[in-house]
C-alpha cells in the first residue's frame, strides 16, 4: 500500500463513486473535490460546504477543540505540471471557520482510500476508510451511487472525551455540475427541500425540477447512528456554528456516556440552532447537518460511518458527436442511466447497500500480495474505470470516452464533459482493465461495436449515441479523418478476448458474419495483391494515416488472423481457420523479411508525411502484446521480438526534456518512453505526429510485452519511470492524462499483471496456464476471481468469486 505524506499529498485524488454511476474525489488533504455526481466530466466541479469536521470535550479537565478533517491547502508546487489540474484545492483561501488539523497521511488499495489526521492539540487520533462497493466480475454490485466514509476515533488521553463527528453536505440538485456555487448561491438553486430521514439522514430534493430534467434527481446524507440533525443550514458558518453550541444534557447531568443514554438524550436535544424553513429561496440551496454524537473512556475507540448517496436518473447525450452536423432540433436524445432501473431513488440504494454488503476489501487485500511498483499499477487501474470517462445507459451498455475535457485539452476544446467521443476503438484497443474486470460490460461494448459497420465491412472507430442514429459511414470523422484500420483489426482481437472470458460460442455466432465481412474488407482494401502485406493509406491511432507496410499494423494485422483462426476452430470452420493460418505464415514472412532492419522493425521510407520510416515506434509489436494476453504465440521470431523490445527501451526511454512542440506528459529530469525516436538519423521533415509525447497506455504495453518476454530489467525501468512521474507531488497516481483526464488508453496498465504472473484462461475451452514463480497472486478470468498459489509445479487457485471451471491446468516456467 503506497503512502502519501507531505507534498506528495499535493496532486492525489482518488475517483470515489460506482462504475459509470459519477464520482467525487477524495484528496490526500481529507478534502473533498471534484464532484462529478451526474457523470459529466468536470475536474473543478465543486459542491462547496460538503466536509468533515470533529468536536473533542472532555469536562474535568475542562477542554474542547475543534477542527475541520482536513490539512490546510498545500502550496502550489514551484514548477506544476503541464495539463494536469488535479492539485487545484477549489476553495483555497476560502475554508470553513474552524482549523484544519495540522497534517495528513494517505494510503490507498483500490477501492479504499485511507486517511490519517494528525494534530497534537487534539485529543484523539482519527482515520478515516473511504470506499464505494467493489467486486471483481459483479457490474452492479460495484456499480452504486454511493460512498461510505468510516472514521475511526480513538482517545489517547488519560480522560473520557466525548463530542461530535460533523458531516456537512449541500443538496447539489439542480446544479448542473459546472456553474460556480458561492456558498450556497448558484443560478440552479431555489426550491431546493431537505427532508430528516428518520434520527440518521437528510434527504434532498427539488421537487420544481420537471421529472425529466437532467438536473433532477436526490442526494442523502447519513449515518449509521442516531444524529444531532440540522436539514437545512445557510451555510459553512452556520454549520459549524450548530456544532459548537449543539450539547447533550442527560449525559452530562448523570455523568453516563453510555451508548445508550446518549442515543435517548438525542430524541430531546434542545433546538440550539433551528436552520431555515421550507424550499430555499430561489437562486439558493440548503445544506444538509448531522453531528454524531461519541463518548471514549481512555483506550477506547469507536467507528462511525456516514454515507454520501446520489440518485440522478436523467442522462442525455450532452457532448458534441463528431461527423458532420446534424438537424436533429429540439429533441432530447435520452440515454438514461443503468443505476435507475435498479433503484427508485436514494433510499432505495442506501437500503441496497445495506443489505447486501460486499466484501470489497478482498480485492484490495489481494493486490497487495503484489511487490511495489506493481501494485500501485494495479490498484490505481480500478480508479479507471470507476472514472466519468466510462458510463453505463439505461439498457446496461457501456460506453466511453477517451477521457474527460480538462486542462490537457484547452488547447482545442473545453475543459468540461467527455473528450472525443464516444467508443472509439484504436483507443480502446489498449484498454484491458474495464474488460477484464467486467467482461459482460466488455462484451457490450463489442456489441456496439458491430452494430455500426458499415454494409461494406468497416467499422467506424466512432460510435453515435443513441446507436439508432446515423452512424459515421460514408463521412470524415475525425482523430484520424477515415475510419481507422488498427481500430478495426483491434475488434477481431477484442472480440477474441470475450470469448475467451465467457461470452460463449452463441454469442460468437452471433457477431462472426460481420467479423468475416470486416476481415475480407481489409483484404480487399488492403491486400489486393494477396501477399498478405497491407499496403496503402492506413488511418490509426496517432489521429493520421500511415502509408505502406508497417509493423503498428502489420502486427495487429497478424495478430488478428490468429484469433481469427482460434475463433473459426471454436466453431468448426476449420476451412476457413486453415485459409487464415496460411494467410497469416504469408503475411508473417513478407513483414519480417521487408521491415526488419537489425535490431527494430522500420518502415520503407514512402515520403508522406507523417511515416516514421527509420524510426524506432514503441507501438511496433503491439499486436504482440496482444497476442500474449490471447496465447497466439509469437507473431515474428522470438528472438526478433526480444531484440526489437530491447531497442525499443533503449532508443526510447529518455531522461531529461526539452520543449518538443506538442503535448507535455513528462518534461524537465523526468524519464518517459516517446512514442517514436530515430536512433539512426532520419528523422521526416513532417514526423509521426505525437512522436515526442509520453503516452502510459503505450508505457504500459511496452512494460508488460518486455515482462512477458524475459526482459524484467526493461520492463521495470519503464514501469518505475511511469510511476515515479505520478508520485502525488505534481500529477495525480490516479489520473493518467492524455487527451482529457482519466484517459482510456492507460487502461493498457492491467496486462502488467498477466505479464507478472503468466495467467490465461480460455473459458472456451476451460484450459489454465499460469507462467509465474512461486508466490500467490491474484486473478481475473473471465467467470471467476480469486487468488493462486504457485509451488513448483502445483498450482492451488481460491477462487472469491464466481466459478473457474478447468480441463487442464499447465505451468510455464
Amino acid at each position: 500500500m503506497r503512502t502519501y505524506t507531505g507534498d506528495e499529498r499535493r496532486a492525489v485524488a482518488f475517483p470515489l463513486g460506482g462504475l459509470g454511476a459519477g464520482h467525487v474525489a477524495l484528496g490526500a488533504d481529507g478534502a473533498l473535490r471534484q464532484w462529478q455526481l451526474r457523470s459529466t466530466p468536470n475536474h473543478r466541479g465543486f459542491l462547496p460546504d460538503s466536509f468533515f469536521a470533529l468536536r473533542v470535550s472532555s469536562i474535568e479537565p475542562p477542554d474542547d477543540v475543534c477542527r475541520l478533517l482536513r490539512s490546510a491547502p498545500i502550496a502550489p508546487h514551484p514548477d506544476p505540471a503541464p495539463n494536469v489540474d488535479d492539485d487545484h484545492v477549489p476553495d483555497a483561501g476560502n475554508l470553513p471557520p474552524w482549523p484544519p488539523v495540522t497534517g495528513t497521511t494517505f494510503t490507498a488499495a483500490y477501492p479504499f482510500a485511507n486517511v490519517t489526521y494528525h494534530d497534537e492539540t487534539l485529543p484523539v487520533d482519527v482515520r478515516l476508510s473511504a470506499h464505494t462497493p467493489f467486486v471483481p466480475l459483479d457490474a452492479d454490485a460495484s456499480g452504486l451511487p454511493l460512498v461510505s466514509y468510516a472514521f475511526t476515533i480513538h482517545n489517547r488521553s488519560r480522560e473520557l472525551r466525548h463530542g461530535w463527528l460533523i458531516a456537512s453536505l449541500q443538496n447539489g440538485v439542480g446544479w448542473d455540475g459546472v456553474a460556480p456555487i458561492d456558498g450556497v448561491r448558484s443560478s440552479g438553486y431555489g426550491g431546493n427541500v431537505n427532508r430528516r430521514y428518520r434520527r440518521q439522514g437528510v434527504v434532498m430534493d427539488n421537487p420544481t425540477l420537471p421529472d425529466d430534467d437532467p438536473r433532477a434527481g436526490e442526494m442523502l446524507l447519513w449515518a449509521d447512528r442516531p444524529a444531532a440533525v440540522l436539514p437545512r443550514s445557510g451555510g459553512a458558518a452556520e454549520t459549524l456554528r450548530f456544532a459548537e453550541a449543539v450539547k447533550l444534557v442527560t449525559p452530562v447531568q448523570l455523568w453516563d456516556f453510555s451508548r445508550a443514554r446518549i442515543d435517548e438524550a438525542l430524541k430531546s436535544i434542545p433546538p440550539t440552532l433551528t436552520g431555515g424553513e421550507g424550499p430555499s429561496p430561489a437562486g439558493q440551496t440548503w445544506d444538509a447537518v448531522l453531528a454524531i454524537p461519541f463518548a471514549l473512556a481512555p483506550g477506547e475507540d469507536t467507528t462511525i460511518e456516514v454515507v454520501h448517496a446520489w440518485y440522478f436518473p436523467n442522462r442525455y447525450v450532452d457532448w458534441d458527436q463528431f461527423g458532420p452536423e446534424r438537424p436533429y432540433g429540439k429533441s432530447k436524445l435520452w440515454l438514461g442511466t443503468h443505476y435507475a432501473t435498479r433503484f427508485g431513488g436514494v433510499l432505495d440504494v442506501l437500503d441496497h447497500y445495506r443489505a447486501n454488503p460486499v466484501a470489497s476489501r478482498a480485492w484490495s487485500d489481494a493486490v497487495e500480495t503484489l511487490p511495489e511498483p506493481l501494485a500501485d499499477v494495479i490498484s490505481a487501474q480500478g480508479t479507471l474505470v470507476r472514472s466519468p470517462t466510462i458510463f453505463r445507459t439505461e439498457d446496461g451498455v457501456v460506453h466511453g470516452f477517451e477521457g474527460g475535457l480538462g486542462a490537457s485539452t484547452r488547447n482545442f476544446n473545453g475543459d468540461v464533459g467527455g473528450s472525443c467521443p464516444v467508443d472509439c476503438n484504436h483507443v480502446y484497443n489498449y484498454e484491458q482493465a474495464l474488460s477484464r474486470l467486467f467482461p459482460q460490460l466488455g462484451a457490450t461494448m463489442r456489441d456496439t461495436e458491430w452494430s455500426i459497420a458499415a454494409a461494406e465491412g468497416y467499422l467506424p472507430h466512432r460510435a453515435v449515441l443513441p446507436t439508432w442514429l446515423p452512424q459515421l459511414h460514408g463521412v470524415e470523422i475525425g482523430g484520424p479523418a477515415k475510419p481507422a484500420l488498427d481500430g478495426m483489426l483491434g475488434a477481431v482481437l477484442k472480440t477474441y478476448r470475450s470469448v475467451r472470458d465467457g461470452a460463449g460460442l452463441d454469442w460468437l455466432r452471433g457477431h462472426w458474419p460481420a467479423l468475416r465481412t470486416l476481415l475480407a474488407y481489409v483484404r480487399d482494401t488492403w491486400d489486393a495483391d494477396g501477399d498478405g502485406v497491407l499496403q496503402g493509406e492506413q488511418p490509426v491511432t496517432y489521429d493520421i494515416a500511415l502509408h505502406g507496410p508497417n509493423m503498428f499494423v502489420g502486427c495487429l494485422w497478424l495478430a488478428a488472423l490468429r484469433a481469427a483462426e482460434d475463433m473459426g476452430r471454436l466453431l468448426g470452420e476449420n476451412a476457413v481457420a486453415d485459409a487464415d493460418r496460411a494467410l497469416f505464415e504469408l503475411a508473417s514472412t513478407g513483414y519480417d523479411e521487408l521491415l526488419w532492419n537489425g535490431e527494430y522493425y522500420a518502415q520503407p521510407p514512402s515520403g508522406e508525411a507523417y511515416d516514421f520510416g527509420a524510426g524506432c515506434l514503441s507501438d511496433q509489436l503491439f499486436g504482440q502484446w496482444w497476442a500474449n494476453q490471447l496465447d497466439l504465440g509469437h507473431l515474428l521470431p522470438a528472438e526478433r521480438v526480444r531484440t526489437a523490445l530491447a531497442a525499443i527501451v533503449r532508443h526510447n526511454l529518455r531522461t531529461g526534456f526539452e520543449d518538443h512542440g506538442y503535448r507535455v506528459f513528462a518534461d524537465g529530469d523526468e524519464t518517459g518512453l516517446v512514442v517514436c525516436s530515430w536512433p539512426r538519423g532520419g528523422r521526416p521533415e513532417v514526423p509521426l505526429r505525437y512522436c515526442d509525447e509520453v503516452w502510459t497506455g503505450v508505457e504500459y504495453t511496452v512494460a508488460a510485452l518486455c515482462l512477458a518476454e524475459g526482459l524484467h530489467t526493461e520492463g521495470g525501468n519503464v514501469l518505475a519511470a511511469l510511476r515515479r512521474r505520478h508520485d502525488g507531488s505534481r500529477r495525480n497516481p490516479f489520473n493518467e492524462v492524455e487527451c482529457g483526464d482519466h484517459y482510456a488508453r492507460a487502461m493498457a496498465g492491467w496486462s502488467v499483471l498477466d505479464a507478472v504472473t503468466g495467467f490465461r484462461y480460455n473459458a472456451a475451452t476451460r484450459a489454465l496456464r499460469v507462467g509465474a514463480h512461486d508466490g500467490t497472486y491474484p486473478f481475473v478470468a473471465g467467470t471467476g476471481w480469486g487468488t493462486f498459489t504457485v509451488d513448483g509445479e502445483h498450482v492451488t487457485l481460491d477462487v472469491r468469486g464466481g466459478t473457474l471451471p478447468t480441463s487442464s491446468v499447465e505451468v510455464v516456467r
